[in-house]
């Protein structure tokens, strides 16, 4: 039995609408935008970020690319008989493959955005549906103008299910996206202060996040949050955007997937929920109150899709925190183990609040203590300080003991704490890491938080460089 390449070479030009220049690949098993990660047989998209993609063309040949996209300009850089696909834009001939895959595809297919939860959603998405078939969805957070059209690029036509994150930073960004994922059912987790920086209001936000029902399928079905203020808005904006149905979730008597009750404990969860009038029971394996309320949204999904509810309940066990979103590691200081929570990839203003939750609710040994590393959340805008300011509350009333804090906004947190309270301040988290390396101490629980800007991730890796971790038959 063979197995179908990914693209063949002569299809993946024809979507693109390009011209060949050498050989023409008999098969393409991959697709990539950047040259670390590239593997053999991949076409690599010399798109523009940073740096300029066709600045790596050639190591991307070396490594064994199958083809390399081009546009005009740079075509004739290369040797004759290195194997292109020369276009007027890189970008837009990989949104092109995108949407032609996407049209080929017989899967049913589920989009996800929000102010928060977006990729959890979708890893339990992804966790879930591949336990009833087939399924697809991206590597990491590719939920921007490049991302989703990867995604799309790399799906393979036979999945049974598609899962595509949706994000965006200002204005207008969600409807083309949406509009190249074309989705059966599109999930909204939440409207939060996020990205306030580019909108006037929540009810901008909420906007801008309903755009992605621009891109329903005809009849699809629109999920929401029916635990926030602009609930009615969003179900107004979805049957707007031509959906066929709309399903909420959330505590909310009107809810029509309603959570009846949960018991939430450090390391998991358990939740008993009516799910469009079936009564489910089940168990999380990944820790928080706001985990639980999104796998309402995963349930809702599940229905909307035609997939097997009780068998979707039950994948939810094996459900584990992404590696900067509550990944968990025990750590080995000299005179004892500590646990660390890495929350390092994103902060905004609910994450903060829930990170700051589980935290408090981490049980410490000895003279271990609840321990928090916080960087700047960005993007607020003029509300960011009183924001930043505002979780002094959560800290005191979850029982942090010891706050380390980076950042000017983070600033205003810091001094808002009692002295007993605060670890020690720096202006960048270079700037704090050996203070909080130098306090570290057996029984402690260490949580990482900040939005990425601040770059609270190099902390993490300091501390697993110094700390060895300790293995699970130690």
């Amino acid at each position: 039995m063979t197995t179908e390449p990914l693209w063949t070479g002569a299809r993946l030009i024809e979507a693109m609408g390009a011209r060949s220049q050498g050989p023409v690949p008999a098969a393409v098993t991959g697709a990539s935008i950047d040259t670390r990660t590239l593997e053999p047989g991949d076409t690599f998209f010399a798109i523009k970020g940073e740096r300029d993609g066709h600045d790596f063309v050639a190591a991307a040949l070396d490594k064994g690319a199958a083809l390399a996209v081009v546009d005009e300009a740079h075509a004739g850089v290369f040797p004759a008989d290195a194997p292109l696909a020369v276009v007027p834009g890189v970008l837009r001939a990989m949104e092109q493959a995108g949407m032609a895959r996407r049209a080929e595809l017989s899967a049913k297919v589920v989009a996800v955005t929000g102010s928060v939860g977006k990729t959890g959603t979708k890893e339990a998405l992804r966790l879930v549906l591949s336990r009833q078939g087939k399924t697809h969805a991206p590597v990491a957070s590719y939920n921007n103008h490049w991302g989703v059209p990867l995604t799309l690029v790399r799906t393979p036509r036979d999945v049974r299910y598609g899962v595509y994150e949706i994000g965006m930073n200002a204005p207008g960004e969600i409807l083309p996206l949406a509009k190249m994922v074309q989705p059966d059912v599109a999930v909204i987790t939440t409207i939060q202060p996020v990205h306030l920086a580019a909108f006037e209001s929540l009810e901008g936000i909420a906007r801008e996040k309903a755009a992605i029902f621009g891109g329903l399928k005809a009849g699809g079905t629109a999920i929401i949050n029916a635990d926030i203020p602009q609930t009615g808005l969003l179900r107004e904006l979805a049957l707007a955007g031509g959906a066929g149905r709309v399903i909420s979730f959330g505590e909310s008597e009107e809810a029509d997937v309603r959570l009846l009750g949960c018991a939430l404990k450090p390391d998991v969860s358990t939740a008993n929920a009516n799910v469009l009038g079936q009564a489910v029971t089940y168990k999380l394996g990944s820790p928080g109150k706001h985990i639980v309320l999104n796998s309402l949204a995963v349930l809702a999904a599940v229905e909307a899709l035609g997939a097997d509810l009780a068998l979707a309940a039950l994948a939810l066990s094996d459900l584990t925190p992404p590696a900067g979103r509550g990944a968990r590691q025990v750590l080995h200081a000299p005179a004892g183990p500590f646990t660390l929570i890495d929350e390092s990839y994103n902060g905004n203003p609910a994450s903060m609040r829930a990170a700051i939750e589980n935290l408090g609710r981490m049980p410490v040994s000895g003279r271990g203590r609840r321990i928090a590393v916080l960087g700047d959340m960005l993007e607020l805008g003029e509300t960011g300080p009183e924001l930043h300011k505002g979780l002094a509350d959560a800290v005191t009333g979850n029982g942090i003991d010891l706050v380390f804090a980076c950042g000017p906004l983070m600033r205003t947190l810091y001094d808002a704490l009692p002295s007993h309270r605060r670890g020690a301040y720096a202006a960048q988290a270079t700037g704090l890491e050996p203070h909080v390396l130098d306090a570290l101490r057996a029984g402690d629980v260490v949580t990482v938080k900040g939005s990425l800007g601040t770059r609270m991730g190099p902390i993490v890796k300091a501390m697993t460089a110094r700390f060895p971790v300790v293995q699970a038959d130690d």
